[in-house]
């Protein structure tokens, strides 16, 4: 008895750590939604050192301003920068985005998180591509 009870237990205890959790509003604030052309942006094949610019163009599909509180990267290497003025409904802008490949190699994805006012409020973007190594 003690086994299955454990053993339970330890699927409970499992299941609860692999689950993701779903983001909502808690606060009862009002929320808008954003919709970006691309999600994902491809920079092929570059060598070491090279510093790869993108802009993200989004556009407020909510009812209400858009307002985007953060935009953090998933390394230092990456910087974005978002618009600090709320983006009216209906209108569109853009996140830039520096990927400085400088001590890097290989396939990389740096993702880059978006905090706003949306439902959910966490929306993530990708910039994806190789770094080769100088010849």
């Amino acid at each position: 008895m003690k086994k299955i009870t454990l053993s339970i237990a330890i699927i409970v205890a499992l299941y609860a750590c692999t689950s993701k959790p779903v983001l909502q509003n808690t606060d009862n604030k009002p929320t808008t939604s954003i919709k970006f052309e691309k999600d994902i942006f491809d920079f092929g094949q570059i060598t070491v050192g090279d510093k790869v610019k993108h802009s993200f163009k989004f556009k407020n599909t909510g009812k209400i301003p858009l307002i985007i509180t953060n935009a953090s990267a998933s390394c230092g290497c990456t910087l974005p920068n978002w618009p600090k003025t709320p983006v009216k409904p209906n209108q569109s802008a853009t996140i830039d985005v520096v990927f400085n490949s400088a001590g890097k190699k290989g396939l990389q994805d740096k993702i880059i998180t978006i905090l706003a006012n949306t439902q959910p409020e966490i929306t993530k973007l990708h910039l994806i591509g190789e770094i080769l190594e100088k010849k």
